[in-house]
């Protein structure tokens, strides 16, 4: 991996560990959205500082959705960030439930369902059919 690409990966990193950090999660609960294996927190806070993500698909995606959930609920609430971490612990009718109790229960796929709601064109993303 050359220097620029381990930047900007060390800089998703960065950002994902904060979103998640914002949202108030546990060493455990950060565990389970990532898909990471069990972490020790002194482990968790040295991602972004000097470590990445480990460079596993999966680990990617959904990294990748929260930042994207992020992104959305800041186009949302352009003026009060502070409201992005306030409507994921809300109740939202189309969901059923609070959008980050739904992530922390179904991980990946709560992830896809919140980003869903959130933005449309993922939402178009998941129901176009694939061209090969």
């Amino acid at each position: 991996m050359n220097a620029v690409s381990m930047n900007q990966t060390l800089h998703k990193t960065q950002q994902t560990m904060e979103i998640l950090r914002g949202w108030r999660l546990g060493v455990e609960q950060v565990c389970f959205v990532l898909g990471l294996p069990e972490t020790r927190l002194r482990k968790l806070n040295r991602l972004g500082q000097d470590q990445m993500l480990p460079d596993d698909p999966d680990i990617q995606r959904r990294a990748s959705y929260v930042r994207r959930i992020a992104e959305a609920l800041h186009t949302s609430y352009p003026t009060n960030p502070t409201m992005g971490a306030r409507w994921l612990r809300q109740k939202h009718r189309r969901l059923g439930q609070e959008p980050l109790r739904l992530i922390l229960e179904k991980g990946e796929d709560g992830l896809e369902q919140v980003l869903a709601e959130l933005d449309c064109t993922f939402c178009w993303e998941l129901n176009s059919p694939k061209l090969n």
